[in-house]
């Protein structure tokens, strides 16, 4: 039997027509969103609770068959606890910290990613992508039952796009026939082989590795621990030249065997095959082949690619159909919901009237930075893990020899450098560093999370805020319309002092909606908080 296109894992949003279908004229939306996945339903959610109406149309009815990206970063799970919608994610999915790296039978080194105390969130969860969407969703309901302006449209497949530079009008197929709307700002967030990207001519440039990975998700009963394993060289056949392990919720695995290049696609996806390499890898590191089932393969190749421009007047690219890197390090989804948290505060400004469209052009200018800084990764963990010539591979292998027996190499190796939130560095709309700080809260940076009272700082950073650390409470600034909310934090926990002041007695920072922050001082200066506010606003 063939499965229809619009199969998918959970049906979440029902095609059901509207009244617009029916109507003469295009109605008109302030924002519009094309593309139901992570990354599009985040941007939904983040704009409905800011109060800005939000149009999700996707061509589906919910989220897709296949496990698709798993590994879910610290940043992102802020953003989503943000939202409303990460404490499912982090009950439901496996939380993991540790990743250990290993050459033939033997182990080079381990590691921890979040070695300290004092965060809500782990520096990783596994969790289906179809999961992850549904309690999005899920968000998103209860949202709208809280007034929220979103709207879900499943089985609207947009099959014509017309820019007019000052707003965009889509065509628009259901089951019951086409219709037309139009929208202020269009978002494509419709995967790496995006429609909206095709039918607007744009290019998708970059590099295309010559190796190909097979992905099997096995559901069994099996002892490994909750941590990523990476082989290089494995020791059990059929596994080329790396091979990684990794768990998930509900007794399912990923497993990634490296193929090369020269493949019979069709002859790897054999299932006979399949379980020859699964069966080999269990055998190697249990000494038996437990029973198992095979619930969803597919072969991958490393991609790295990203378009020229993410913006193009109303209409904006985010996720995949705006880059694409190797799944290993987790970038692409991670950086994906990134994307979203920048655009949501933005659009929402501009929509509000606090910030003219200026500052609609920062999104483009630091998320393709973003994108750049990711290619970049990605593209050195490929090259390290794929070695394509004698050189090359007597380089990797003479790091590999190192890092067994010096930690001093360890950092060299590199099995996927793993997801972590950009830093702004020197960008446009960020402001002074006026205080001798720690690096990891400067300017530009987003916001780590420390221990305050019951709970956490992130928790109290929504919208503009002024955090105050020590000293007396800031007077309210407003600027543009804009008057941030006052955190006031008289007696700082060591963690937070660490983190936020440093050798410093007192901080004061002013932080945006998407928890980076714009600038820091040793004290309160009306003036100069007023100033970095309208550089943040794209107002200077």
């Amino acid at each position: 039997m063939v499965a229809s296109r619009y199969e998918t894992a959970f049906k979440l949003y029902p095609y059901a027509k509207v009244a617009a279908q029916s109507d003469d004229a295009p109605q008109r939306h302030p924002v519009v969103i094309v593309g139901g996945g992570p990354v599009g339903l985040s941007l939904a959610l983040d704009l409905g609770k800011k109060g800005t109406p939000v149009l999700l149309l996707d061509d589906h009815d919910g989220a897709g068959l296949g496990s698709k990206a798993i590994c879910f970063a610290k940043r992102t799970l802020d953003i989503a606890h943000r939202l409303g919608a990460a404490a499912p994610m982090v009950d439901k999915g496996v939380v993991w910290n540790v990743g250990r790296v290993f050459r033939g039978d033997g182990q080079l080194f381990g590691f921890d990613l979040l070695p300290e105390d004092g965060h809500r969130n782990p520096a990783f969860i596994n969790l289906q992508q179809p999961e992850f969407e549904r309690f999005l969703v899920d968000a998103i309901r209860a949202a709208q039952d809280n007034g929220a302006p979103i709207e879900l449209r499943g089985r609207n497949r947009v099959s014509g796009l017309q820019n007019h530079n000052t707003h965009v009008t889509l065509d628009v197929d259901t089951p019951d026939g086409p219709y037309q709307l139009e929208a202020d700002y269009l978002v494509a967030c419709d995967g790496a082989r995006s429609a909206l990207r095709d039918m607007m001519g744009l290019s998708f440039d970059g590099r295309v590795f010559e190796d190909n990975f097979l992905i099997a998700d096995v559901r069994m009963k099996a002892d490994f621990p909750t941590e990523r394993w990476f082989w290089f060289e494995p020791p059990f056949k059929g596994a080329g030249q790396s091979a990684l392990l990794h768990k998930q919720p509900d007794d399912i695995w990923r497993v990634d065997f490296q193929l090369g290049w020269d493949i019979d696609r069709a002859k790897e996806l054999d299932q006979a095959n399949i379980r020859a390499r699964v069966d080999a890898m269990l055998s190697s590191q249990t000494g038996t082949v437990p029973e198992y089932e095979l619930v969803w393969t597919s072969i991958y190749t490393f991609q790295c690619r990203r378009m020229q421009q993410f913006r193009h007047g109303p209409v904006f690219f985010a996720g995949d159909s705006a880059h694409q890197v190797s799944p290993f390090g987790a970038r692409g989804a991670n950086s994906g919901v990134q994307d979203a948290e920048n655009l949501a505060w933005k659009l929402d400004m501009v929509l509000k009237g606090c910030a003219d469209a200026r500052l609609l052009e920062s999104y483009a200018s630091e998320r393709e930075f973003g994108a750049d800084e990711n290619i970049l990764n990605s593209s050195r963990a490929t090259d390290f893990m794929t070695p394509k010539s004698k050189i090359s591979k007597t380089f990797r292998n003479a790091v590999l020899n190192l890092a067994g027996k010096h930690s001093f190499a360890r950092p060299f190796v590199n099995s996927g450098r793993l997801s972590l939130p950009c830093v702004y560095d020197g960008f446009a709309l960020f402001g002074p560093d006026g205080l001798d700080g720690p690096a990891i809260t400067r300017p530009g940076a987003a916001c780590v999370d420390a221990p305050v009272g019951d709970g956490f700082l992130l928790d109290h950073l929504n919208g503009f805020t002024l955090l105050a650390i020590g000293g007396p409470v800031p007077a309210p600034v407003t600027t543009q319309g804009v008057t941030p909310k006052i955190v006031h934090i008289p007696a700082p926990s060591p963690l937070l002092t660490q983190r936020y002041l440093g050798t410093a007695e007192t901080a004061l920072y002013l932080i945006r909606p998407d928890q980076h922050i714009v600038a820091r001082w040793s004290g309160f200066d009306v003036a100069a908080v007023q100033a970095a506010l309208t550089t943040s606003l794209a107002k200077g």
